[in-house]
């Protein structure tokens, strides 16, 4: 006979119930031993300070302190010690000589004997003090404080106990006092858990987690495999999906996944078609240099828009505006370079630091500060224009990541301010060249890698030269690595970056020529001329 054992499966809504349940009951259980664990210390603190209070009082009192003086001095310190006694609730009073013998106890027979503890504290060094410990009586907490006579001279200790028993019977008290109050927010909390999970279930439809997953992944397969670029948006105009074939074709338009829609025509549709309540077909758009037919359709929910589905079809193939992707990836890069950098200085430091080598953990942040000080000073005092100056700083950083030496020369200087567009332009240029230099040179040549940068405009071009001490490019290949994919490197995402280099310098009209660098590697020269720059600015 065989046992078939189903695998059991608990729905969402007991899911739910069960874990804010959890929740509820452990911050009930946990705050209810707290709060317990408080009320013991309260209370053993709020006994002992009565303590001392009572055994002050005791020790004041000018008719314990005269019967020290008397033939039998029991006979009165009795009847005051335990009037004070029953008037204060205290569970013995106890007033004792320089000799520890006892002048009262509620335990008349124990009159005339030495106490059970030490008054040493009290008698020799003249304190007073608190604390827990056993007696005739059993454990209790106590309060010990010499009694002094008129002339200032101690002549006897005030004890003063109460019984941990009785204590404890008060503190469990409490404690039964809060444990009933404890369960009103469990109750509640069971409740509310019941509600929530419902609420939660009923938002979802009914469904379980693993049919709303799979609902989810089948609306994605749907719209990666339409072959027409698909883009939802919500009445904020602001893009919620896109599929495979919109990333593709709008990735140069700066239209992702929670970006605004800035095309005030494509702004204008959206508008439409909320007010309407109804689709649009068929209608124009122009992105960039490239024309559109735009198809709109509202999302509805209880005959409101909610969002509007766009169905977007290309009337010509457009060119790749590789420029903006190339100048968000140079960006990318110098941040991730930068952060990368500084993780591992801080880490050095905080290694130092922990085996309190404090001067060379000085040491490298002089150095540091001054480096990065001297660096950005030369940056600012000879590039006046700051995207190209920034683009530099990141390859510096980049350059220590790979650990391999950057330098530019001091004579540079680049005095142009050119437009935004053109900055923009230009900074993957110099981004890219820079990149496969510090590569060339980090491959062949490792930490000892070199890699030299110089630029002017002092005449009617822009020029920049970099060099490395890498493996430098043979004559017959001078051409084909500007081709799109051509690559050496291992892996995909390869093969773009001097693509990007010859389209950015033909929107300027310049040139780019490759020689022998002085370092051993290559020299890559790129001539931009100024005129193209300024046309905008006259």
């Amino acid at each position: 006979m065989y046992i078939i054992a189903k695998k059991i499966r608990i729905n969402l809504l007991t899911q739910l119930t069960l874990l804010i349940t959890f929740v509820v009951f452990i911050s009930t259980f946990l705050v209810s031993t707290l709060f317990s664990g408080m009320i013991d210390e309260i209370i053993e603190h709020y006994i002992g300070q009565e303590a001392m209070t009572v055994a002050e009082l005791t020790a004041n009192n000018n008719k314990i302190i005269q019967a020290f003086d008397e033939q039998y001095p029991s006979e009165k310190i009795q009847a005051v010690a335990e009037h004070i006694r029953k008037t204060t609730g205290a569970d013995y009073v106890t007033v004792a000589n320089l000799n520890g013998i006892r002048y009262s106890h509620p335990n008349p027979n124990y009159i005339g004997k030495h106490t059970a503890t030490s008054n040493d504290a009290t008698l020799k060094r003249h304190e007073s003090v608190i604390y827990k410990g056993n007696g005739i009586s059993g454990p209790a907490i106590k309060a010990k404080t010499p009694i002094w006579n008129n002339k200032g001279e101690v002549i006897g200790v005030s004890s003063v106990g109460f019984l941990v028993n009785n204590v404890e019977k008060q503190v469990f008290e409490y404690r039964v006092k809060f444990i009933k109050l404890s369960l009103i927010p469990l109750i509640f909390g069971v409740m509310g858990a019941i509600f929530i999970a419902r609420r939660v279930k009923k938002l979802i439809f009914g469904l379980e987690p693993e049919e709303i997953s799979y609902l989810f992944k089948e609306k994605e397969a749907t719209l990666e495999s339409i072959r027409d670029a698909t883009v939802t948006v919500n009445i904020e105009e602001r893009v919620t999906s896109m599929n495979k074939r919109a990333r593709e074709l709008f990735r140069d338009h700066s239209l992702v996944v929670g970006g605004i829609i800035k095309n005030e025509h494509l702004n204008e549709l959206i508008k439409e078609v909320i007010n309407k309540k109804a689709g649009l077909a068929n209608k124009n758009l122009l992105l960039g240099h490239q024309l559109y037919i735009l198809d709109l359709s509202p999302i509805l929910k209880q005959n409101e828009v909610k969002g509007i589905v766009l169905t977007i079809r290309t009337i010509s193939e457009i060119e790749q505006l590789t420029t903006e992707v190339s100048k968000i990836k140079t960006f990318s890069e110098n941040m991730r370079a930068q952060n990368h950098e500084f993780l591992n200085k801080l880490n050095t430091i905080y290694g130092l630091l922990i085996l309190k080598q404090y001067d060379r953990a000085r040491e490298i942040i002089s150095s540091e500060v001054k480096e990065r000080q001297d660096i950005i000073s030369f940056l600012v005092s000879s590039v006046k224009d700051p995207l190209i100056a920034a683009c530099l700083l990141g390859k510096v950083n980049r350059s220590k990541e790979l650990k391999v030496s950057l330098h530019f020369e001091h004579e540079s200087n680049l005095t142009s301010v050119l437009t935004i567009e053109d900055s923009k332009n230009l900074v993957p240029i110099i981004g890219n060249i820079i990149d496969n230099a510090l590569e060339a040179a980090r491959v062949k040549n490792g930490m000892n890698g070199k890699v030299k940068v110089s630029f002017t405009d002092l005449g009617k071009d822009i020029i920049f030269d970099v060099e490395d001490n890498g493996a430098g490019v043979p004559k017959e290949m001078a051409s084909t690595i500007f081709i799109d994919g051509y690559t050496t490197k291992n892996g995909e995402n390869h093969g773009i970056g001097l693509a990007i280099v010859k389209s950015s310098i033909a929107l300027f009209n310049g040139e780019i020529y490759i020689d022998n660098s002085s370092l051993g590697g290559a020299r890559f020269t790129i001539v931009i001329p100024k005129r193209t720059s300024l046309k905008k600015e006259e």
